[in-house]
């Protein structure tokens, strides 16, 4: 999740920004006394490069003291957010909250976290197990995909998660966010964290837009880089607070805006809380798609111990046409095994 950005433009120059006179929330168009910027992060690795983006640093710390205090007051009581939680219960959670609410993850996480205590408990199961567990959370390639970092965390690793964020980047189906999400969270490392609540914060805080762009973009790393504490567990405690700002306070349809703790200097709301003008916002569909039969595909293999014959997934969906392009899907995406007897089954 990379691109491109002019090494002239700073976050303030975004398109559509509405940021009040000497920068909102102590983002300055140039360098002022005192200031002492980190680089920006290189593409594609959350650590500083070249190309600093000044930053009034007095102005910063009261904005990160706003938001830690509010977070320190508010902050849901999480299991993988607990003292005692480790690495990996922060990595499956990780995994299992990528587009998918924190009520529908919490009982599948703790089922997992019971079975599987270790990354070296799943590697040692068949990676089908693990598709079989992930029940009803959607996108069930995460699945697999977690599967193959705890294979690989248990023959690499030694079985503990890896502290180092390149090391993190390298196991199997680890992506840019993951990666400095595990960093961040279980080990207190400074890194930049940028999930859609931390986007949508960073777009109505700073740049004084409703929404971000539909994509990360390098514009976005920029700013985030640039608001990101020196101090690395204060990072830390930054990426987890504007995270659960923009899942608590300010969502996405109804902001709450008279709780957030930001308002006063919100370059969004300071303009008046002009209306998105960007493109169209589209919700994603489940009834009558090629997701939903996936998944009454799979839900019929999940409840079955032994393989299953081809007429039995025939029940789950009427039309043929879709239920047979659902199910090679399935196959390609190495979700579903077909036996020589035109069985299936979940992954061995």
């Amino acid at each position: 999740m990379s691109n491109d950005l002019s090494p002239t433009q700073s976050p303030t120059q975004l398109p559509g920004a509405h940021a009040p006179a000497g920068g909102a929330l102590g983002v300055s168009p140039r360098p002022t006394a005192g200031t002492a910027p980190r680089p920006a992060p290189a593409p594609g690795t959350g650590t500083p490069s070249a190309d600093p983006v000044p930053v009034d640093l007095p102005a910063h710390g009261a904005l990160h003291s706003a938001v830690i205090d509010w977070f320190d007051d508010h902050a849901r009581d999480l299991p993988w957010r607990r003292a005692d939680a480790g690495a990996w219960s922060v990595m499956v959670s990780e995994f299992m909250l990528q587009q998918t609410p924190v009520s529908r993850v919490l009982p599948v996480h703790a089922e997992w976290m019971a079975r599987w205590p270790r990354p070296a408990d799943l590697a040692a199961e068949p990676a089908g197990e693990a598709v079989r567990a992930w029940g009803r959370l959607g996108y069930p390639r995460r699945a697999l995909r977690l599967h193959a970092a705890a294979t690989a965390i248990a023959q690499q690793h030694g079985g503990e998660v890896p502290r180092n964020h390149a090391e993190l980047l390298a196991l199997p189906g680890i992506g840019e966010y993951t990666a400095a999400a595990v960093a961040s969270f279980a080990y207190g490392r400074r890194h930049i964290v940028l999930d859609t609540n931390v986007r949508r914060v960073f777009a109505r805080a700073v740049t004084g837009v409703e929404y971000p762009p539909n994509a990360t973009t390098a514009a976005e790393r920029r700013l985030a880089t640039a608001l990101l504490p020196e101090d690395e567990g204060t990072a830390a405690r930054w990426a987890a607070a504007t995270m659960e700002l923009g899942a608590l306070v300010c969502a996405a349809r109804s902001p709450q805006c008279g709780s957030c703790p930001v308002a006063d200097r919100c370059a969004w709301r300071l303009a008046g809380s002009p209306p998105h003008d960007g493109p169209p916002r589209r919700g994603q569909t489940y009834a009558g798609t090629d997701r939903q039969v996936r998944g009454r595909l799979l839900a019929i293999l999940r409840a079955s111990r032994t393989p299953v014959p081809r007429a039995v997934l025939d029940t789950a969906w009427q039309e043929p046409v879709q239920r047979a392009r659902a199910l090679d899907g399935l196959l390609t995406d190495g979700l579903v095994e077909r036996l020589p007897d035109d069985h299936y089954r979940l992954p061995a």
